[in-house]
């Protein structure tokens, strides 16, 4: 089969990136459109495909990609397909689905989410732009959610990476859709879990922008003075340096040996932000690290809490976006601590490996397109 995948873009190697390089497992020769592509900062990770990209994709809009969203209609009708595909596949959190495809190409859309900045999540990314900027951004963020109205039915098949994000799809596109949870990554399955010994800090790991919610965890580590270790970057980063008091500490760019060592001393997972669906956790349980998360989005999807018998949990929850919330749920932590079984959540986590996504997703696809695929 000659098979197409777009996906918003290719700058940073997060989630909807490893659900595309895991894709490319079943169709190893397919070609790739997208919006951006910066080779330096993703790697080697897609050497071996044909990748084109949008008129967007020049030094100074790939560095402010974030911020132009108003151009992303015109960059993804600028992507002309370059072959007659058997299938389009496409990776949305943001406007692939909208390529011109031809009639009666099949085309599956895996949807991460319905931009965010569009619909769930318009009022809180709003409320992070200065006052005199609000009223513009509105406008455009209009614009770009009438404009994603329009491409709702170029799609032949919606995909879900959660209920959660499948419950977003009926409720903004009114369509309904499939669930296959996204691939946590077989390697991390080979990792010895280390068990509860010396274990001195808390982590965060992930983008750190408005909707994650990391301005919590440093407002609530700025009272309590325990060791908080944050890896990761993102618009709201500089700000919360300034805000974090010593017990926090920013880590950016470090390795993943780097990263396991920061696990190795962990106590827990911190995960304050709704989600659609939340790679994160399960890679961190993977190791048999537990998950302190609030009580929404995809997370219940993926955290296990049983109170009366803690070893047969993956984390504990908390219900509201608080700090007086997110402490208490710590100081249960705490007092349970010991009792947290890492094989037990390694074991968890595996349910969710790449292995299960693979034959999941292909079983869509031969559904969708009534035919069996080759091996």
């Amino acid at each position: 089969m000659k098979v197409a995948i777009i996906h918003y873009w290719f700058i940073s190697r997060r989630g909807g990136e490893k659900v595309v390089e895991s894709l490319l497992k079943i169709f190893p020769e397919a070609d790739i459109y997208t919006l951006f592509y910066d080779k330096e900062t993703y790697g080697d990770h897609l050497k071996k495909q044909k990748v084109y990209t949008s008129i967007l994709n020049n030094s100074f809009l790939k560095k402010h990609y974030q911020k132009i969203f108003p151009l992303y209609p015109i960059g993804i009708k600028s992507l002309k397909l370059k072959e007659e595909y058997d299938l389009i596949i496409s990776s949305e959190s943001g406007p692939a689905k909208g390529i011109k495809i031809p009639k009666h190409t099949p085309h599956i859309c895996y949807v991460h989410s319905p931009m965010r900045y569009c619909w769930s999540h318009k009022k809180m990314y709003l409320n992070a732009v200065s006052k005199p900027l609000k009223p513009a951004v509105s406008f455009f963020l209009e614009r770009l959610r009438r404009w994603d109205e329009t491409t709702i039915d170029n799609v032949g098949l919606y995909l879900s990476n959660s209920k959660n994000v499948a419950k977003r799809i009926h409720k903004y596109y009114h369509k309904n859709s499939e669930v296959v949870y996204p691939p946590i990554s077989n390697d991390l399955f080979l990792k010895k879990v280390s068990f509860f010994e010396n274990k001195s800090q808390y982590l965060s790991f992930g983008a750190i922008t408005p909707y994650k919610k990391i301005d919590l965890l440093v407002d609530a580590f700025n009272v309590n003075g325990k060791k908080l270790v944050i890896i990761g970057d993102g618009s709201e980063r500089k700000k919360l340096q300034l805000k974090a008091r010593k017990n926090i500490e920013f880590k950016r760019k470090i390795t993943w040996p780097e990263i396991e060592k920061e696990i190795s001393k962990s106590k827990a997972l911190l995960f304050p932000g709704e989600e659609d669906f939340g790679m994160i956790p399960l890679e961190m349980m993977a190791y048999g690290l537990p998950v302190i998360a609030l009580k929404k989005g995809g997370a219940i999807e993926t955290v296990v809490e049983n109170k009366k018998e803690i070893q047969k949990s993956t984390g504990i929850f908390f219900k509201k976006q608080t700090v007086k919330s997110l402490e208490e749920a710590i100081a249960f932590f705490e007092e349970k601590e010991s009792l947290f079984n890492p094989i037990w959540i390694k074991k968890h986590a595996k349910t969710f490996s790449e292995d299960h996504f693979l034959v999941n997703f292909r079983k869509k696809i031969e559904t969708f397109l009534n035919k069996k695929l080759e091996v």
